[in-house]
């Protein structure tokens, strides 16, 4: 039957999701009282949660967004881009004041820079529900704003018998909260930061002293660091992994499309060279399109 603890695969990804308008083919950022004309636009669903989720889903893991959505125009404009991911969207909370959410994405030399509105709470009304789901595993927290804002969902997936994974993601405030953020991380098996985000936590330069910092707070700490690959530890067990060579047209979401293969290796065999490696091809294939996410073929 399903619905039995040895059955469960499913990860539920939880966190804001965004209207991503992402600007290609700049040939200088904006600055203030100067316009810019960028060659193309791209607008697509984004926010960690969804990105992760539907990377997931296309490496043929059951995966559950986990989020809020607006009644709005822009909102209800990403149902199709939703409903053609393959993602699980059973517990997608829809409400007037959970939108709009835009960002918008300025893309230069693999570079990019980010505007980005958050409308409403990050509860979504169906967190218990999709916590307490008899096929959920895993729980992937997209952000560390969604879990400040939501401090007990840690304890409550727990209490459920799922691993909890967090990527932080850079918030110029949250992320500099010291000690705090420490606290509220507590009981976050899987931790992936980027290594901007590991040297403004611990403090620490080097990727070494970043890793061991971090090691003494979580089970497992995934550091990624772009264009030179990603290293993780575990315990004694450290491993690194160089980034593929491919031609980079946009880094939005690769972060995101990393943890994806991370986790879906790492549910599957708890090997974290393997893991490591079928992240870095995860993130590398995000790369080579516009948008976070990628394009499904039925």
């Amino acid at each position: 039957m399903s619905g039995k603890p040895s059955e469960r695969s499913k990860v539920v990804c939880l966190g804001r999701t965004y209207c991503d308008i992402i600007f290609t083919g700049l040939q200088e950022m904006p600055v203030l009282g100067r316009e810019r004309f960028a060659q193309d636009v791209t607008i697509a669903a984004g926010g960690g949660a969804y990105i992760t989720a539907a990377h997931l889903a296309s490496l043929g893991r059951p995966a559950s967004l986990l989020t809020r959505l607006g009644t709005d125009p822009l909102s209800q404009s990403l149902d199709p881009e939703f409903e053609a991911s393959g993602i699980d969207l059973s517990f997608i909370e829809r409400s007037d004041d959970a939108g709009p959410q835009p960002t918008v994405a300025l893309i230069k030399d693999g570079e990019r820079a980010f505007v980005s509105r958050r409308a409403g709470g990050s509860r979504p009304s169906t967190l218990k529900q999709a916590l307490s789901a008899p096929d959920i595993a895993h729980l992937h927290i997209a952000e560390f704003a969604t879990l400040a804002d939501n401090p007990d969902v840690i304890a409550m997936a727990r209490s459920h018998g799922l691993t909890v994974s967090l990527d932080p993601s850079w918030d110029d405030q949250l992320i500099r909260q010291g000690a705090d953020f420490f606290e509220i991380c507590a009981g976050v098996d899987i931790f992936l930061p980027n290594v901007e985000e590991g040297k403004a936590l611990t403090g620490e330069s080097s990727v070494e002293a970043i890793l061991r910092s971090l090691a003494e707070r979580f089970s497992v700490v995934v550091l990624k660091r772009g264009e030179h690959g990603a290293v993780a530890s575990r315990g004694s067990t450290c491993v690194s992994a160089a980034a593929l060579p491919v031609n980079v047209v946009d880094t939005t979401g690769a972060g995101d499309a990393f943890n994806a293969g991370f986790l879906n290796a790492w549910l599957q065999s708890s090997d974290l060279q393997r893991s490591l490696g079928a992240g870095i091809a995860a993130g590398a294939l995000s790369v080579q399109s516009v948008g976070g996410v990628p394009s499904r073929q039925s």
